[in-house]
């Protein structure tokens, strides 16, 4: 079964989340494209944090047909945001390489303050608005935050659709947003003997709400730990997901393939 699993998982993966343009990725982008290409991914979402960031991945978008651009300012990037910054991130969104606004949304993990969280939900709704405005889906990232991310989607819902990133939420929280209309991004702590959240997600994870990513160049999975990682690792993340549903890595590949180009609006 495992053999199957393996030789199915062939030109046909994605990496759905991924950080090329950190500087741990972006000087060598070239040969971490191939090198996955190599292996069988043959389409890459570059996400960025900030504007710089979201510059460097329509910049690596144009270099590769198969690589796409998302654009947004993250949680802990909000230092010296104003809405100058959302009207460049609409002037960035007019580029056709460009198919969501990401990555945004809260992180509690490392902001413990109320007016912290308050500052963020403020600029989270910002771009909500600002991707519906432009027809465009999110990117979301929720750190510690489910329940305030999930009443925010209720109150201001992403009208073009949205992926919660390296979701690590409880089964019974995923079941929440399943009402919503969320994809679920899924990366390396599926890999984890003791990540038992996570697998128990993609477990119950209607097949058509998956998707597969990296966040590279963290969260490298099993048995990559400890080192950068590298969209070529998807192999591995999409290995252990076709595992935990106990279905064909080739037809988990294609069901995944089709949740990225309906959420992304990505020609197939």
């Amino acid at each position: 079964m495992r053999f199957s699993l393996v030789s199915a998982l062939v030109n046909n993966m994605l990496d759905s989340h991924c950080h090329l343009n950190d500087q741990a990725l972006f000087p060598n982008r070239k040969e971490f494209i191939e090198h996955a290409i190599s292996l069988g991914v043959n389409e890459f979402l570059v996400v960025g944090w900030d504007i710089p960031s979201s510059k460097l991945a329509i910049q690596i978008a144009h270099e590769f047909p198969c690589v796409y651009a998302a654009i947004g300012i993250h949680p802990e990037n909000l230092e010296g945001i104003s809405d100058s910054s959302l009207r460049e991130l609409e002037k960035l969104s007019k580029d056709p390489k460009v198919k969501a606004i990401g990555e945004v949304g809260l992180d509690y993990h490392w902001y413990k303050e109320k007016k912290e969280h308050d500052f963020q939900k403020i600029w989270f709704i910002k771009q909500i608005e600002l991707a519906n405005f432009l027809h465009l889906p999110l990117s979301i990232h929720a750190r510690d935050a489910s329940e305030d991310t999930y009443e925010i989607l209720k109150e201001h819902a992403p009208l073009y659709g949205a992926v919660l990133h390296c979701y690590s939420g409880s089964k019974e929280m995923m079941e929440r947003f399943l009402k919503l209309g969320l994809y679920f991004g899924f990366d390396g702590p599926i890999t984890y003997k003791n990540s038992l959240a996570p697998k128990e997600c993609v477990i119950h994870c209607p097949l058509d709400r998956l998707l597969s990513e990296t966040d590279s160049p963290y969260l490298p999975p099993v048995p990559f730990r400890g080192q950068r990682n590298e969209p070529a690792h998807i192999k591995e993340i999409v290995q252990q997901m076709a595992l935990l549903k106990q279905m064909d890595g080739k037809d988990l590949e294609k069901q995944i393939k089709e949740n990225f180009h309906n959420l992304f609006h990505v020609e197939q």
